[in-house]
């Protein structure tokens, strides 16, 4: 009976080890299969990570700075640019077409584009002053001398070598050209004279061109044998030097 009690003990211990040792290789088992293969959708999740766009990539408009109406600062910037361009261009040419335009053709002076007078001068005595005032839309150039003419002579009236300018007078609108006439020249005037046709010389100093200005002289004129005239001059009193 003992043999059998110590058999049956024996066996139950024996199946008890078997009966743990079974389940520590269960337990190894299902520890290295979670080791080796881990489950791939609970890593996915873990390791995932819901991409955020806006702070990836930020939007580029809302990250410029903006002007008051909304718009992006440098796109307002490069088409306020292309305007102001354009209108600097417009201007430019306007500018430069209004800058160009001329207001007449340059001419000589005469009695068609000129308004002359002669007057009485207090001095020197005995001279007479001629003015010629450009009334054109255009600059003129008043070549020379006046040649001069009183009442019906057939000669016209000698000019005064000595007054010769350095240069020609031109005259734009409203300029004034001046000559004087020595009345008694080397002598005393004792001629009464009573009218005068002032004619203009051309460039060429080849004879007198345009219209001629016919005046009436100041009353009690007197000429002589030896009547002069200055070449026109820029001013009244380089005129009244002669």
């Amino acid at each position: 009976m003992r043999n059998l009690r110590f058999r049956s003990a024996a066996t139950a211990a024996t199946t008890a080890l078997v009966a743990a040792l079974a389940l520590t290789a269960c337990g190894q088992t299902d520890t290295a299969s979670a080791d080796t293969k881990p489950d791939a959708k609970t890593t996915s999740t873990a390791t995932s990570t819901p991409k955020d766009d806006s702070t990836s990539k930020p939007d580029e408009a809302t990250d410029k700075p903006q002007d008051s109406s909304g718009q992006n600062a440098e796109t307002a910037s490069s088409n306020s640019n292309s305007g102001g361009k354009g209108a600097g261009s417009d201007t430019g040419k306007s500018s430069s077409g209004s800058g160009s335009a001329k207001s007449g053709a340059r001419t000589t002076c005469t009695g068609g584009n000129t308004k002359v007078t002669v007057t009485n001068v207090t001095r020197p005595i005995n001279h007479l002053l001629v003015t010629a005032t450009n009334t054109g839309k255009g600059t003129c150039d008043a070549y020379y001398a006046p040649l001069l003419g009183f009442d019906d002579a057939q000669a016209v009236t000698q000019i005064n070598e000595d007054s010769k300018p350095q240069a020609v007078v031109t005259l734009a609108p409203g300029e004034s050209a001046y000559a004087s006439i020595a009345l008694g020249g080397d002598g005393s005037p004792d001629i009464a004279a009573y009218k005068l046709s002032v004619h203009f010389a051309g460039r060429a100093n080849e004879g007198s061109v345009g219209s001629p200005a016919n005046l009436t002289l100041p009353k009690g004129t007197m000429i002589s044998d030896t009547t002069s005239v200055s070449y026109w001059q820029s001013t009244m009193a380089d005129a009244l030097t002669w």
